[in-house]
């Protein structure tokens, strides 16, 4: 799948299939890039990815055949910069509170005068071979840009969030939303339930494409689809390591 129909898909509210990139090995980010997914999602907030071994692992999930996104460790511009140099399919902005927020993330993305990012985009031009007015007016918007929404603080300023030019999708973080009230963990709580649809339908009126990055249970995900949840990124690479060893070295022990 080509970045193109990625934002196809999210226009026109296909369902999006995700997991996360945490270990950094690029020989597990391409065989996991080529299981079917339809992005994959590189943790560079919870991970030790960073630096060189971001950029190789961004050329392994292109070697897939499947775009990826990266979640930086902040809401930082300078933290931003290089990911979008480096040629990042899209760009994950962790901890959106408010409107101001998602401005600032918007911002880091664009050239001035509508923003701040500096020129020297490096891979994310060809090394060169995209003239450079070519990519400062049109390629450059390749990179989609997508805010996660995990704190109440989000949630009360939803209808300015949405109003943000520039913001391709959203993803909901259920882990850290549920401890921002007090209830860390607790993401099925009847509290949170309400905070989700809450959130849910002002991002349908809005007709913003949003999603969730959870663990996998069918009838939890079933919530999510029926709240209008189009992107779905569930496990990881290191689980998918851990649960098949597990599987075999428990059968193995049956003969």
């Amino acid at each position: 799948m080509t970045n193109a129909e990625l934002k196809t898909k999210l226009d026109n509210k296909q369902q999006v299939n995700g997991t996360l990139i945490c270990i950094g090995d690029t020989a597990v980010t391409e065989a996991v890039g080529q299981s079917g997914f339809d992005v994959l999602w590189i943790d560079c907030e919870h991970s030790p990815i960073s630096g060189t071994v971001l950029q190789n692992n961004l050329i392994a999930s292109r070697a897939a055949g499947v775009p990826a996104w990266v979640r930086i460790p902040w809401n930082d511009p300078v933290l931003a910069k290089p990911v979008l140099d480096m040629g990042a399919e899209g760009i994950i902005f962790p901890y959106i509170r408010s409107a101001e927020d998602a401005k600032k993330a918007v911002e880091a993305c664009e050239y001035p005068p509508k923003g701040v990012r500096g020129y020297g985009p490096m891979r994310a031009s060809g090394y060169g071979r995209i003239p450079q007015m070519e990519y400062v007016t049109k390629t450059y918007r390749n990179c989609l840009r997508v805010l996660q929404l995990e704190h109440i603080d989000a949630i009360e300023d939803l209808e300015n969030i949405v109003k943000v030019e520039g913001v391709d999708a959203f993803v909901f973080g259920p882990n850290d939303l549920s401890g921002s009230v007090g209830l860390i963990g607790q993401v099925k709580d009847e509290k949170l339930i309400k905070i989700y649809e809450k959130a849910a339908e002002v991002l349908r009126k809005a007709n913003k494409p949003f999603g969730v990055a959870t663990f996998y249970d069918e009838e939890w995900l079933k919530m999510w689809k029926k709240l209008g949840a189009t992107i779905f990124f569930v496990g990881c690479d290191y689980g998918f390591v851990q649960s098949g060893a597990s599987e075999l070295s428990n059968k193995l022990k049956k003969i």
